[in-house]
């Protein structure tokens, strides 16, 4: 049986479960998914209990992607560039990953038609899923262009991912935002951020806010969701495969 969870806070507005329960049936595997709230300071003693209560794998949301990293035996090179992760695998021992990238790729190249390979792409944020996006289009060849409040921050962030501070006169044409939905943005972003022909708030449901606040269209985080998800799951089946190939059906 497969024992799968999500952490973090808040995870009630979470759809993690129902899409991972979709999974789990369509794959005809036994097995559940819940979500489990975790205040921050938490996760590394939760991941590693989680680890002897029998959990296959979870998902880690905000704000604890960052924080598990030290639980980790052994991080993927997606978790280890952006220095987060948002999936893990317990086997002989606890294995860190980071979907976010390939979930925010996969999700802007389905809207718009074609591959993200040289576009502008503008980041909002410096964070944790910020980085793991930075990391994924520095490796597609994507000129990426930062925002954030602190400057220093986004310095540090355009070095490791030779990425570009927010260009206000000449704005990127596709925008991901990964800020919280209360975020303040000043008045020259929120006009600079009308320009962009498509712009992908990384937050879904009720918590996706940007575009109220931009009064334009902002495409939620639904499809980078599934297709992060898609990307966990598969990378725990990979796992199991590889431990004992005779364990999933055929």
């Amino acid at each position: 049986m497969m024992k799968l969870a999500i952490i973090g806070d808040p995870v009630a507005h979470s759809r993690s479960p129902k899409l991972h329960r979709q999974f789990l049936a369509e794959s005809g595997i036994d097995g559940e998914y819940v979500a489990i709230r975790v205040p921050v300071g938490n996760g590394i003693d939760v991941v590693r209990r989680m680890r002897l209560d029998g959990y296959t794998g979870i998902n880690v949301t905000f704000p604890l992607k960052e924080e598990v990293v030290r639980a980790c035996d052994v991080l993927e090179e997606e978790a280890r560039i952006a220095q987060a992760v948002n999936t893990i695998y317990f086997g002989r021992t606890i294995v860190g990953t980071n979907t976010d990238g390939i979930g925010a790729r996969t999700a802007l190249e389905t809207l718009i038609d074609e591959e993200i390979a040289l576009k502008r792409v503008g980041v909002l944020g410096y964070g944790a899923t910020a980085r793991a996006i930075l990391a994924q289009l520095h490796q597609t060849d994507a000129y990426t262009y930062v925002w954030g409040r602190d400057e220093g921050k986004v310095g540090e962030v355009c070095a490791q991912f030779e990425a570009e501070p927010w260009p206000l006169d000449n704005p990127p044409e596709i925008v991901v935002s990964t800020l919280p939905p209360d975020a303040i943005l000043p008045h020259e972003m929120l006009d600079a951020l009308q320009k962009p022909d498509l712009i992908m708030d990384a937050n879904y449901g009720e918590r996706a806010t940007l575009g109220r606040r931009l009064e334009r269209e902002v495409i939620d985080g639904s499809l980078m969701l599934e297709a992060q998800a898609r990307a966990s799951f598969d990378f725990w089946l990979a796992h199991i495969e590889r431990v004992d190939p005779e364990s999933q059906p055929q």
